[in-house]
């Protein structure tokens, strides 16, 4: 019998049309002759809308977009399929970036019991927030670029202070992030303090907590994290942007970067690099999938950037790929990752949750 996937994606995110294109191609992929797949849309403005069961993938973004029905987020039940009598099996959230891959999704689907791929609530939100990622990297001992943040008030309230002290324990140049969104959004590089003050007016326009890192020259190196309690790592691929750095417009638009899979590394390296990305996703409690970017320096210095709980999914993602050139086609991907979701869900159902 077929398992009943429900595709939740779209969000109110600066990352909507990077979920959108995620959507697509895992219909693309997806095994029709083994689940039943039903579209969840949620518009940008937050409205959310049900579709009626995908026969086939879907040919556009357009057409994931014709979507039926609206209505209040809350009331979530009356956006899942009629036609599917006895409920979803297993949920795939695509929603990039916050309302989404923070946490808040995941924690409405804890509550309603629906099982669901990838990181659970702690995960995802700390995952989210660059800030709190790093320190609990730092209570795991993993080392990383020199950073400093703020928030909003704190800036408006004496931007000197903070300019002087980024001067003080950072070296130009730095890059400028929003603490809470992913896909490069919002990010820029800065080489002196008035790219700098220009850097974090635009950070600000996406989040109210700024970090600002340390620049490094370093080659930058992603390893692809699969499993629950024992995860699994991927060979590791190095990216190779043709911009200054990394940005959404490479990512997601021109392709205009070159990805090297397998890295280049020496053996010791690659070892390092997949004791330290299961490291990382352990002190996050995460399950499903991560992707774990590094800087890996001239002299082989290992730094870790940042995990991300839910690496996109479109034609230039590296993490498909990653597991692809290991061993793990994308369709299979898939089927593992829904294997895992399930498997997380039905051990979380051994839980008593009354007190004799």
């Amino acid at each position: 019998m077929k398992k009943k996937i429900g595709l939740l994606y779209g969000g109110k995110s600066a990352e909507h049309e990077v979920s959108l294109s995620t959507a697509l191609a895992v219909t693309k992929a997806i095994d029709f002759d083994a689940y039943e797949v039903y579209p969840i849309y949620i518009t940008q403005d937050g409205e959310w809308r049900k579709g009626q069961r995908l026969e086939e993938s879907a040919k556009t973004i357009e057409q994931l977009q014709l979507t039926e029905g609206s209505g209040k987020p809350n009331d979530i039940s009356s956006f899942l399929p009629t036609q599917a009598s006895e409920g979803l099996d297993v949920i795939i959230p695509l929603l990039h970036g916050p309302n989404g891959e923070d946490g808040t999704v995941q924690g409405l689907l804890e509550v309603m019991n629906i099982p669901y791929v990838g990181n659970g609530v702690l995960a995802s939100s700390a995952g989210m927030d660059k800030v709190v990622m790093k320190q609990l990297f730092e209570q795991a001992g993993l080392e990383q670029t020199p950073y400093v943040y703020f928030i909003r008030r704190d800036w408006d309230k004496n931007q000197g202070f903070w300019l002087d002290k980024i001067e003080a324990e950072l070296v130009w140049p730095v890059f400028v992030k929003p603490a809470n969104l992913g896909s490069s959004v919002g990010i820029s590089k800065a080489d002196n303090r008035e790219e700098l003050i220009a850097a974090v007016k635009e950070a600000l326009k996406f989040d109210r907590k700024i970090v600002i890192e340390q620049g490094v020259v370093a080659r930058e190196i992603e390893v692809g994290v699969l499993g629950n309690d024992e995860p699994a790592c991927s060979v590791a691929g190095e990216i190779k942007p043709l911009k200054a750095f990394y940005d959404y417009q490479a990512k997601y638009k021109d392709g205009n970067t070159a990805m090297i899979i397998p890295a280049e590394l020496d053996r010791t390296v690659y070892a390092k690099l997949e004791v330290d990305a299961k490291k990382a996703f352990k002190i996050l409690d995460c399950s499903g999938l991560v992707r774990a970017d590094f800087f890996v320096t001239a002299n082989n210095e290992i730094l870790i950037n940042e995990v991300n709980t839910l690496p996109g999914f479109t034609p230039f993602s590296m993490f498909p790929l990653l597991w692809e050139h290991t061993g793990l086609p994308y369709p299979e991907l898939i089927e593992r990752l829904i294997t895992l979701a399930i498997e997380r869900h039905e051990e979380k159902q051994l839980l008593q949750v009354k007190i004799e």
